[in-house]
């Protein structure tokens, strides 16, 4: 087949203009057009007025090295490249240890599933509960106040990334197309077939838990096993080699290969892996607040007369500032048409975190504007950057009333620099509540003077972000891990643990569910390497 790409139409061209488009652009007859499939479509809001589609396409056409050959040294015309994904290895008879996973978030998922494709009958660990039972006590923080520490935001079946908007698009080098791999199981496990080809997919928190369930069951049908509320205490190193872990029951489990799929929020964990001499350092991450402001607002900015197109949806936006003092203020996981949640996985602490549906269709936008800060700001130790996410979780609970609410401010009023008391026009999506006063005592001094000089500069690339009204909710802590555990390049194996696999957003190398994804089955197949000998075994 042939890939061509660029081919850009009026945003509600006719449906017949995109065959006409490729016929044009090949020079060969309708007969000769044999079939066409989408394989991207992006818009191009630049131009307000005049909104266009970009779409690659693939497609067959009658004697392919013909065409090949007139459009020989073009950009836009070429053989679609092979983005099926080719397992690495084949499981040998009488595997004597199976390999452990722990996590069942996004990258132990697909460590897990990868594993279990090419037979080698992987056992995953979860230290919370399953999906649906997850969900139910989330809900019971949100609606209730009631904190399950083991079973939140954070820790369960489907990983952190659950409870989010689901977006499924990312920025890391995919040379061998694993990102193909994870869109084509999600839809699979009746994600929407649109993922496959819209620029920026996304699923939503209900589609998604859906299906986690539906992918734990392919997993297990495939000689995989899954065990919830199973924490894992204590790995047993002998000689810099993994030997096994040992369950907070007191269950010694023996194992070889071991894949680190924790999550970024997994404290009590990082401490033991520190304290068995796991080589780690800490990290760069970011802080802030969520800021929430009409989704109407948004649309028009970004779409002009197209807002409300339903092929644009809800508009999202990226803003960024480099502020006077040194800090780089930026947008972080923006949920167009969505809530903002509470994200606490430690009792007595508040952070926030966004989500959306898959429709996008509630009534305000909200983002994490957050402030980049790095080990410099928390020096000492590997594990500092936790207490320092402690300390401004543990203030925001104080300054939210010490019950879970959130404390929250007008953007007017922090930007004037007086305590909020009534709210406005936008209402904050935030639950159990949000405790109206002043953010200035919610972060550090740098944090607070780069994000209070951003709000104007926001305001000139999407008019009315600095409105009075909109509602800034503190405090966001856990944008990425503070911790990397360092790992080699080629093995994928910790740099001082033998058979011991750090991976995905809790290791410090991913970012979002499409890269944590993607690296959870580059981990599979280092292990899978590893036990065949043929890698870093």
């Amino acid at each position: 087949m042939l890939r061509l790409t660029e081919i850009q139409l009026p945003l509600d061209h006719p449906e017949a203009d995109l065959r006409a488009a490729i016929l044009a652009r090949l020079g060969v007859a309708d007969a000769d057009l044999l079939s066409v499939s989408l394989f991207r479509r992006s818009y191009d809001a630049r131009k307000k007025s005049a909104v266009t589609l970009t779409y690659a396409v693939d497609v067959e056409v009658r004697d392919e090295a013909a065409v090949l050959a007139r459009h020989k040294g073009k950009q836009n015309v070429g053989p679609t490249p092979d983005t099926n994904y080719h397992f690495v290895a084949r499981a040998p008879a009488g595997l004597s240890k199976r390999p452990i996973v722990i996590g069942t978030g996004p990258c132990g998922i697909f460590a897990g599933l990868i594993l279990a494709e090419m037979g080698f009958n992987p056992l995953i660990l979860e230290r919370g509960k399953t999906v649906r039972e997850r969900t139910k006590d989330t809900w019971g923080l949100w609606r209730q106040r009631e904190l399950k520490p083991e079973s939140n935001v954070q820790y369960g079946e489907g990983g952190a990334g659950t409870f989010s908007d689901g977006k499924l698009y990312s920025q890391v080098k995919d040379p061998k197309h694993y990102g193909r791999k994870v869109l084509t199981e999600f839809v699979a496990a009746d994600a929407p077939p649109e993922i496959m080809y819209v620029s920026k997919p996304h699923i939503g928190t209900f589609r998604l838990v859906k299906m986690v369930q539906l992918m734990r069951e392919k997993i297990v049908a495939l000689g995989g096993e899954f065990r919830f509320e199973q924490r894992v205490d204590d790995i047993v190193i002998e000689d810099g080699q993994v030997r096994g872990v040992t369950l907070a029951g007191g269950e010694h489990i023996e194992a070889d290969h071991v894949v680190l799929a924790i999550g970024h929020s997994a404290r009590d964990t990082f401490q033991m892996l520190y304290d068995r001499g796991v080589y780690m350092e800490a990290k760069p991450f970011s802080i802030g607040f969520r800021a929430e402001h009409p989704q109407s607002l948004i649309d028009k900015c970004r779409f002009g007369p197209s807002a409300g197109h339903p092929i644009l949806g809800a508009a999202d936006y990226k803003l960024v500032h480099h502020a006077s003092n040194g800090r780089s203020v930026y947008s972080f996981c923006m949920c167009p048409g969505g809530t903002v949640v509470a994200a606490t996985s430690e009792p007595e602490r508040v952070v926030t975190n966004g989500m959306s549906q898959y429709s996008r269709n509630e009534r305000n936008a909200n983002s994490g504007i957050v402030v980049g800060i790095s080990p410099a700001d928390y020096p000492g130790h590997p594990l500092a950057g936790i207490a320092f996410q402690r300390q401004w979780e543990s203030r925001a609970y104080e300054l939210g009333g010490r019950n879970y609410d959130a404390p929250g401010q007008l953007v007017g009023d922090f930007l004037a620099k007086k305590p909020s008391t009534q709210l406005g026009s936008v209402t904050p999506s935030y639950k159990p509540g949000v405790l109206l006063g002043e953010l200035d005592q919610s972060l550090p001094d740098y944090a607070i003077d780069a994000i209070r000089e951003s709000l104007p500069f926001f305001d000139k690339q999407i008019r009315g972000y600095a409105m009075h009204d909109a509602v800034l909710t503190g405090v966001e802590t856990r944008t990425s891990s503070p911790v990397r555990i360092r790992r080699n390049d080629d093995t994928l194996q910790s740099l001082n643990t033998k058979g011991l696999y750090p991976a995905g957003e809790g290791a410090g190398y991913a970012g979002g569910i499409m890269s944590a994804s993607i690296d959870g089955i580059k981990v599979a197949e280092a292990v899978a390497l590893a036990i065949l000998g043929t890698q870093g075994a």
